[in-house]
């Protein structure tokens, strides 16, 4: 409704429902009035990492909004307020907003969060009603960094599943964000006139895994042969095509990544939407070869018709089976480029350091892997390949930062992945998975896993810090595990000890004075396997055990490769 042409109401019905009243009072709205939309902010988070908190928000006031708090609470807690200026935001208008003072997650858990506007303009906000937002947010522990464990003795290649499970040409892989339901999706390649599928695999690994495979309706052309999948912090997760044009019309390259939800009794159900499942699509990326999740709906995509990078962000969705995408950020990346497999086989994967922004890119054809800043460099004009349909921008970004970190040593680099200063490249001609030290310049090769097994392409850390692979020609999901170490142990701080040992039921866990409280405490089984997640509550604080077997334990604090033994007994 609209007063003296100021939006003063509006009214949203319910789907096939006709003839509906609405009740209203004629009359302007208040001076200064904003309104939380929606929240942008992950539904997960990582305890220790920085949480920005974002969405949109729109102007219901009468008066054009230049600047205006934001607040929010954790748990309700101490509010945090910091002042928006700067803005010209008219009345009815939307806009994108972020909170400049990042939430430092702490404590595992679900943690609610508040968010909610102070003064407009420097004025009291005239209508409290639509003021509030209110999400959870699960904090989990972070993955046991025990990468340096596989480059002592000889690590082991176990077939987790294979095609008796629906693994059939596996391109890439990645677990739920929600580590704590060990969760693994893999990423069939199939052929192209029905599209790609997935396999779900339920507690991979374990005596108690199940699967569940499932192919979209549409899959032939939001799936199209696809090169890989990453999964979101917000209950979805992407893939992106590997064909030129995903109509298979011969027509212009209608194609790029894909949204889908990670909900299973959504994703791929035929009931919903007249284009199959998928919640977004699209197109500016022919032969898309890698994709890398960023934070909510944003992704990386290397396009591989081009030899860019794109940055994919389709803000809001269109809903499951609808074809909307006018929403979109598009942001185009082409001071290099990286080569795709002449065959379109061979995958180019992206992996994003989200504690950095730097972007890890395999460059297939080049046999080298580069490094993009993803927080430098700035628009310079709109998107020079395409369009094909309307975006709310495309564009083109220039002066970043990038580098070639590794140009030796690879003969067919297909996967990557990340985990703090160390960086892991599959080699698809050999299966090699070798290790990079980050931290050093140039940056240095460590050592190689010789898995024996050609044919690996996407690779991925999981839960329990070990290592995970697909390999497309023997058509399995394989995962690594560091040989267990025997023989004399180093204490994870001078003079720290488990007691009692043998234990049954509590441990505790003393001397351990550079550990930070909070702290994810990792504890292994004989095999190398997780056997427990815990927190360090301070050193003399006790760890249940309860539930473990009789038998020989390692605990290790995250972050460190000094470790502790111990018995139950």
């Amino acid at each position: 409704m609209i007063v003296d042409g100021v939006a003063s109401a509006q009214f949203v019905g319910d789907v096939g429902v006709s003839n509906e009243t609405f009740t209203f009072l004629v009359q302007l709205p208040p001076d200064h009035d904003v309104s939380l939309v929606r929240a942008n902010t992950p539904l997960y988070g990582t305890e220790g990492e920085d949480l920005m908190l974002t969405g949109t928000m729109k102007n219901s006031g009468a008066l054009t909004v230049n600047s205006y708090e934001l607040i929010y609470d954790i748990d309700g807690g101490s509010p945090v307020l910091s002042t928006l200026s700067g803005l010209n935001i008219a009345p009815g208008s939307s806009a994108q907003f972020e909170h400049p003072v990042p939430w430092s997650m702490v404590g595992p858990g679900v943690h609610t969060v508040t968010l909610r506007p102070g003064l407009v303009n420097g004025a009291v906000d005239g209508n409290a009603v639509n003021d509030v937002l209110t999400f959870d947010t699960k904090v989990l522990l972070p993955v046991p960094n025990i990468i340096d464990q596989y480059l002592s003795g000889t690590p082991s290649v176990n077939v987790i599943a294979d095609s008796d499970q629906d693994i059939l040409v596996p391109r890439d892989l990645d677990f739920h964000p929600d580590r704590e339901r060990n969760e693994l999706w893999v990423l069939n390649k199939d052929v192209e006139s029905s599209g790609g599928s997935t396999v779900t695999f339920f507690d991979p690994g374990a005596p108690s895994m199940d699967w569940m495979w499932k192919r979209d309706p549409n899959a032939w052309h939001f799936m199209s042969l696809p090169t890989a999948i990453a999964m979101g912090d917000n209950g979805f997760f992407a893939t992106c095509p590997g064909v030129y044009d995903a109509n298979h019309n011969g027509g212009d390259p209608f194609t790029g990544p894909s949204l889908w939800s990670a909900d299973t009794s959504i994703y791929a159900d035929v009931v919903y939407g007249p284009l199959g499942s998928h919640f977004d699509m699209l197109h500016v990326n022919p032969n898309s070869q890698g994709i890398a999740h960023d934070r909510w709906n944003r992704y990386w995509v290397v396009d591989g018709f081009n030899g860019d990078i794109v940055m994919n962000d389709f803000t809001v969705d269109h809903g499951p089976g609808n074809d909307y995408h006018g929403n979109a950020v598009i942001r185009r990346y082409a001071e290099f480029t990286i080569t795709k497999d002449p065959n379109d086989h061979i995958v180019s994967h992206d992996v994003l350091d989200r504690s950095t922004g730097q972007l890890y890119v395999v460059d297939h054809g080049g046999q080298r892997v580069v490094r993009l800043d993803t927080r430098s460099g700035s628009v310079s004009g709109p998107g020079t390949y395409g369009p094909w349909e309307s975006y709310a921008e495309y564009s083109m970004v220039t002066g970043y930062d990038w580098e070639v970190i590794i140009n030796s040593g690879l003969v067919e680099p297909a996967g990557i992945d990340v985990q703090g200063d160390r960086l892991l490249v599959s080699d698809h001609s050999n299966g090699d998975i070798i290790i990079y030290d980050l931290s050093v310049d140039p940056v240095a090769e460590l050592g190689r896993i010789v898995t024996a097994s050609p044919g690996i392409m996407g690779i991925r850390i999981g839960p329990d810090g070990r290592i995970w692979a697909v390999n497309a020609t023997t058509h399995q999901l394989l995962r690594l595990d560091p040989e267990v170490q025997t023989g004399v142990t180093t204490l994870v701080a001078p003079g720290a000890a488990v007691h009692p040992n043998p234990a049954t039921d509590l441990l505790y866990v003393t001397g351990m004075k550079d550990v930070r409280i909070g702290s994810g405490l990792s504890i292994y089984n004989g095999a190398g396997q997780l056997a427990l997640r815990s927190v360090y509550a301070g050193d003399g604080k006790p760890v249940s055990v309860s539930g473990l077997a009789s038998g020989a334990y390692v605990l290790v604090a995250d972050g460190r490769a000094e470790h502790l033994r111990f018995v139950i007994q």
